[in-house]
């Protein structure tokens, strides 16, 4: 862990000093815990920095003072930046972490080269009910806040007494002076000038920033991409460590021309680049070296189109010419790159005015079964994995 100075924010690093740099910013009343299930799997690529809020985890309480802004906290990221020497980095933020990221992209759209923008939002609502929680953690400390916690953070059987524990460690004056932040905060007007590749990820049972909020950010990006997480309230890295890691992953990583076996391997996954590969023979070869270095490594990789996008075409060209083999394999991937299962069904529903009808029902059919058992994979994995709390 990295020792910081009174005026700097306090901060973990991680991974090799080399790779390319990856901050990651935390939610009210958190500290660094709360990437403790998504960082360390970020490091085999990046060098991940998580830091902490004014008086949150090991960070001083006089980095803020009542009636702080955004920008305040945004200026405090940049220092630590700075002073580790990072000119250019990707950024992730949870909630007023994510607020963060998108102010930084907003106003210093040359030190954010991606972004990612967690059960956050462009605008935290009325000011009033954040006013009058900084008033009442002014005057009686986090105890009352505490308690209702666990219910806007995790959905209901959920918790992690961690973070639970952090938030009563956290200093009531710098809690009470983020959320002076929060009730000011608004950048929706600054949403169309974010350069950053942008992904905003929402948790589908998040109270406290419903996915609403989620879509309002991702219309206003140019370009950027949606994920809702089923099963995910508001502290999704805690809850949905997995969702969250690989949402992340594939987000942030290197899309260089000339990489197109890895890129084919993000998209379509392991197991059928492996299958295609051992199937490789000595007369398919060359085809398969021209789908890796053409189709993968000029068309996929190109920043033109977001993988999103590329996939709802996909889908398209598909359906249009009746591939149903490959169609199966591009509902996983496209549910991969950030689709949701109601989009893909639009998207089958508009082919079946331009492809007609008996494609589309074709199309629908194949689609409801890798969905269903894509849900019914996802339902084993959480049976078969360890019990929260």
């Amino acid at each position: 862990m990295t020792m910081t100075p009174d005026r700097l924010l306090h901060h973990r690093a991680e991974g090799p000093a080399d790779a390319p740099p990856l901050l990651l910013g935390p939610s009210l009343g958190t500290s660094t815990a709360l990437w403790d299930g998504v960082a360390p799997e970020l490091t085999a690529a990046h060098r991940v920095v998580r830091w902490d809020l004014p008086g949150h985890g090991g960070s001083s309480a006089g980095l803020i003072a009542p009636g702080a802004g955004i920008a305040d906290l945004g200026e405090l990221v940049l220092a630590l930046a700075d002073s580790l020497s990072l000119e250019r980095f990707s950024y992730a933020g949870v909630s007023l972490g994510g607020a963060v990221g998108l102010w930084l992209a907003i106003h210093h759209p040359d030190r954010v080269d991606r972004l990612a923008v967690v059960c956050s939002s462009a605008h935290f609502g009325d000011p009033g009910p954040w006013r009058e929680r900084a008033a009442l953690v002014r005057a009686e400390g986090l105890g009352k806040v505490a308690e209702s916690a666990a219910g806007r953070w995790f959905t209901p059987g959920f918790t992690e007494p961690r973070l639970l524990d952090d938030l009563l460690a956290t200093d009531p004056s710098a809690y009470a002076a983020c959320c002076d932040v929060l009730a000011d905060y608004d950048v929706r007007s600054g949403l169309s000038g974010v350069r950053a590749r942008t992904l905003v990820v929402a948790g589908r049972e998040d109270p406290a920033m419903p996915p609403s909020h989620a879509r309002e950010i991702a219309d206003g990006i140019p370009g950027a991409a949606l994920t809702e997480l089923p099963h995910a309230s508001h502290l999704a890295p805690a809850e949905r460590p997995e969702a969250v890691r690989e949402a992340l992953r594939a987000h942030f990583a290197p899309r260089q021309r000339g990489s197109g076996t890895a890129v084919r391997r993000e998209v379509l996954g392991d197991a059928h680049v492996d299958r295609a590969q051992a199937a490789t023979t000595e007369f398919t070869a060359p085809f398969q070296e021209f789908i890796s270095r053409y189709a993968w490594g000029e068309v996929w990789t190109d920043p033109t189109l977001s993988r999103r996008e590329r996939s709802l075409i996909t889908l398209t060209a598909l359906v249009a010419h009746g591939h149903l083999g490959e169609l199966a394999m591009h509902v996983r991937a496209a549910v991969g790159n950030g689709l949701s299962p109601r989009e893909i069904g639009a998207a089958l529903l508009q082919t079946g005015v331009y492809c007609g009808v008996p494609a589309a029902n074709s199309a629908f059919a194949v689609a409801e079964r890798v969905l269903s058992e894509m849900a019914e994979a996802e339902r084993t994995r959480e049976a078969d994995g360890p019990q929260p709390g």
